[in-house]
């Protein structure tokens, strides 16, 4: 929290301060919205501060991100959020300039949404031994907003890439397509989450392409890729699996069932490409797993938590 702390108002980190511990824990999302109260986010329920945002308090707030130069963030404007120190990323929404029908960058910005990023070091360690038998198993992940994929993709890109002489498992090249900065939470291209030492990451590439360039240029065994879910991204797997690499992956959805009727996913699934399902929910918490199935979509009855 001190990193965020660090680029908060000093007025709103006094109400922060007044917050128990044990609820600034189970933070994961501060909004600053001008003229609303301050939301925060705590397990999947909104708490609302009573204190209204003032115009000056983002002010404050776009200056210390941006280290007082906004035109050093015109990339981050483009995309609509920023990614700081630690990882965390900070979504932006105001006014949206556009150019030959793109976006060229976000002005008057009204709203911030800083979702905190708390790395769980040896949370997939409870069903590693489901995904890999010899080699990896290509994976899917599911589940809806705030359940846990990307906390649980990079604690499995970790040891993927670390390896376990105790379980027999090797070290493998990881290579990872981080398009919206959330796996690795890069800064200046530098990972800020703990990793091993074969991982490559491309920063802020879209997914389909980032894929290719890192099958060209990086060799993985392994590619991690957070929410596919674009055409484009299905052509990309199954380039990915005609070159014998195997995958670690995310999507939306609350089941199998849900995500097969999805036209963008329908066909690499009728392909069995993957191997592997793990079903998140917020049951008991962010990171419950509700099911690992096989890749007939069979109960292989696993009942773990990664909470």
């Amino acid at each position: 929290m001190e990193t965020i702390l660090n680029f908060l108002p000093k007025k709103i980190v006094s109400l922060l301060h007044q917050i128990p511990p044990a609820q600034i824990e189970a933070l994961e999302e501060i909004r600053i919205r001008i003229g609303r109260p301050i939301e925060l986010t705590m397990r999947g329920a909104p708490h609302f501060l009573t204190n209204i945002v003032e115009p000056e308090d983002a002010f404050q707030l776009m200056n210390k991100i941006s280290h007082h130069s906004i035109y050093a963030l015109e990339e981050e404007l483009k995309r609509g959020y920023i990614t700081v120190s630690g990882g965390h990323r900070i979504g932006l929404a105001g006014k949206v300039i556009l150019e030959d029908g793109k976006v060229k960058a976000i002005t008057d910005i009204s709203s911030f949404n800083i979702r905190i990023a708390r790395e769980k070091v040896g949370i997939a360690d409870s069903i590693l031994p489901f995904l890999f038998e010899g080699k990896w198993k290509n994976t899917m992940i599911i589940g809806p907003p705030q359940t846990g994929k990307t906390t649980l993709l990079r604690d499995i890109a970790r040891f993927i890439s670390t390896g376990s002489v105790q379980l027999g498992i090797p070290a493998c090249k990881v290579g990872i397509v981080d398009e919206r900065s959330e796996i690795a939470g890069c800064v200046n291209g530098i990972p800020q989450m703990t990793f091993g030492n074969r991982v490559d990451v491309l920063d802020a590439c879209p997914k389909a392409e980032g894929m290719m360039m890192l099958i060209r240029s990086m060799s993985p065994d392994v590619l991690i890729v957070d929410e596919i879910g674009r055409m484009e991204d299905a052509a990309a797997i199954q380039e990915a699996v005609h070159a014998g690499i195997q995958l670690m992956m995310t999507t939306h959805g609350s089941s199998l069932e849900e995500i097969k009727c999805r036209p963008t996913l329908k066909e690499i699934l009728s392909q069995g490409i993957f191997q592997r399902f793990v079903v998140l929910s917020r049951k008991t918490g962010p990171g419950t797993i509700t099911h690992i199935l096989d890749e007939m979509g069979k109960d292989m009855n696993v009942k773990v938590s990664v909470t």
